[in-house]
């Protein structure tokens, strides 16, 4: 420290960080406190992190005659830089790290997915004109509450993140954000907003809102993602539309905006997407039994207590698009016919499955009763024909 920190004045003493290997712990870490104690009665770092070794797959340390070595070039040959860091994020430092080439498959196949949660994002801003989308009121009626319940998770996910970085929680950065991508993002909020991006006219207020809060999320993923995933980040950064910084890494870091936090409005999703969970495994079910094929093909009838009609018949319109299928009723206090699933999850739930009644939209592939009931667009459902001469 004294021969380093103090002989440069362009570095500041102490020390704002002493990285090293668990060795260290009796070697430089002690040494370095105990002279500097001695000498000017006080630390020489103000934070100390230790990590373990690189070894194999096995465990076992790493050696040229047992042929188990992985050198950092091979990884990036092969799989690119960013994997490498993704692997440094991912294992926990603490204690010993294992690398192979199957735990490198299993992260690849994890960055893939981040990466298409993203490239999905961004295919879906060719058209947006960041500048006016500007003026939608994040936190009041402008947006749909699913788009709020986006928006709310997302500051959590900030939160987290910027918690794990701070306290050098590495591995809890990269789990947050591929649990964020793959389940919040991947499997359940863009997987129901398909249908607003894809069928909703172009410049509908309802579409250009979805639009923007995916605009949102990107961005602030892009930056939490970028100190791990830099080069994915960059790449990402060049096509997000608007004026930005040049650099993902000259722009400032998310900071978390409590008014998007809505807890009232998560528990009560909660509700939902248990229902929506267990309608899924109803549909499997069919799809197994070849019953059905694509979900929209299905008519859901969700037989439930009072409670649960309750909070579901409020939303009987949005319940199609969440649950992806192309009608849903909802039935209090009575019973299915044969054949329902019954949740064990949600109290007093059952789910039948029925073919959807109707014909298939050529548009939206929602199969409805009205498609055939316009002589100049007899393939389009009723939504779609309002669309298209609107």
């Amino acid at each position: 420290h004294a021969a380093v920190m103090e002989a440069d004045n362009r570095l500041s003493w102490p020390a704002a960080l002493y990285l090293e290997g668990s060795d260290q712990h009796r070697g430089w870490f002690q040494s370095s406190l105990l002279t500097s104690v001695g000498t000017r009665a006080k630390a020489p770092y103000e934070a100390v992190l230790t990590h373990g070794f690189v070894v194999d797959g096995q465990g076992k340390k790493m050696s040229k005659s047992l042929r188990n070595v992985t050198s950092p070039q091979e990884v990036t040959d092969r799989h690119g830089a960013d994997i490498l860091r993704l692997w440094c994020s991912a294992a926990d430092y603490r204690e010993d790290m294992r690398i192979s080439r199957e735990i490198l498959d299993r992260l690849v196949e994890a960055y893939r997915k981040i990466r298409n949660t993203c490239r999905f994002m961004l295919g879906n801003l060719r058209d947006l004109d960041v500048s006016s989308a500007g003026n939608i009121d994040m936190s009041k009626s402008d947006i749909l509450e699913i788009d709020r319940l986006a928006l709310s998770m997302l500051q959590r996910l900030t939160a987290k993140v910027t918690l794990a970085y701070e306290n050098f929680e590495f591995h809890d950065v990269f789990h947050s954000i591929y649990s964020f991508c793959v389940i919040n993002m991947s499997s359940f909020y863009l997987d129901v907003l398909k249908d607003r991006l894809y069928t909703f006219k172009t410049d509908s207020e309802e579409r250009r809102a979805s639009q923007w809060v995916i605009y949102r999320i990107l961005v602030s993923l892009t930056k939490m993602m970028a100190p791990i995933l830099s080069f994915t980040a960059e790449e990402i950064w060049r096509f997000i539309p608007g004026e930005k910084e040049e650099s993902v890494f000259l722009s400032e870091f998310p900071s978390v905006e409590t008014a998007l936090i809505d807890k009232e409005l998560e528990e009560k999703w909660e509700t939902f997407l248990k229902v929506r969970e267990e309608v899924n495994k109803a549909l499997e079910i069919k799809r197994q039994e070849k019953f059905i094929g694509n979900s929209l093909e299905a008519k859901v009838g969700l037989y439930v207590n009072e409670a649960g009609y309750n909070v579901l018949e409020n939303y009987k319109h949005f319940l199609p698009t969440l649950f992806i299928v192309s009608s849903v009723e909802v039935h209090k206090d009575k019973s299915p016919a044969a054949g329902a699933y019954k949740s064990t999850v949600v109290d007093g739930l059952e789910v039948l499955i029925e073919k959807a009644e109707g014909n298939k939209c050529g548009r939206c592939w929602n199969w409805s009763p009205s498609v055939g009931k316009y002589e100049e667009f007899p393939e389009l459902c009723e939504k779609c024909h309002k669309v298209l001469t609107a």
